[in-house]
């Protein structure tokens, strides 16, 4: 996986905070008011209204296709959510939660008799991993992947509360 490239000419603003290799970078260039990921073409665009910011090789949920429905399913989910947490002690490097299970997720679940699943993230790569090759291609489980050193930029440019829409 690998940055496709920088589409935004002032984002040299991302730096690394202190002296020494830190996985916490600071970011003084545009807002990012949204975040776009085609599940069909495994890409994750930052953007800044209506000028693309990044552009990102994305993984997804080991049965990528469909939204997801279930706890378990391995999907990753499809709509509109928000950015609601930060997780810099997470088991995948950093990581940043999306708002799944909404209320319509949940509903249809229930209806179901099934659970909705949830703690769905954009993070990086598993800290227990010795070769990433070893998992293949769409390994999480309903989560969207990107490599470490694309997860502190990442987690360095999006806030909480930052809208991302999941298309097909």
């Amino acid at each position: 996986m690998k940055r496709r490239t920088f589409l935004y000419t002032g984002i040299a603003a991302l730096g690394a905070s202190g002296c020494s290799r830190s996985k916490f970078k600071r970011y003084r260039g545009p807002e990012v008011p949204q975040i776009v990921v085609n599940k069909g073409t495994r890409d994750m665009y930052l953007y800044h209204y209506n000028r693309v910011l990044q552009e990102y090789e994305v993984e997804l949920g080991f049965t990528a296709e469909g939204h997801k429905q279930f706890e378990g399913d391995g999907k990753t989910p499809e709509g509109d959510y928000i950015i609601d947490r930060r997780n810099p002690n997470s088991s995948f490097h950093l990581s940043l939660g999306v708002s799944y299970p909404n209320e319509e997720d949940r509903a249809f679940a229930a209806a179901m008799g099934k659970e909705p699943g949830g703690d769905i993230f954009i993070h990086g790569q598993p800290n227990w991993a010795s070769r990433r090759a070893d998992m293949g291609p769409d390994w999480t489980a309903g989560c969207i992947a990107v490599e470490n050193r694309e997860m502190e930029r990442v987690y360095a440019m999006v806030r909480n509360g930052t809208p991302i829409r999941i298309n097909a």
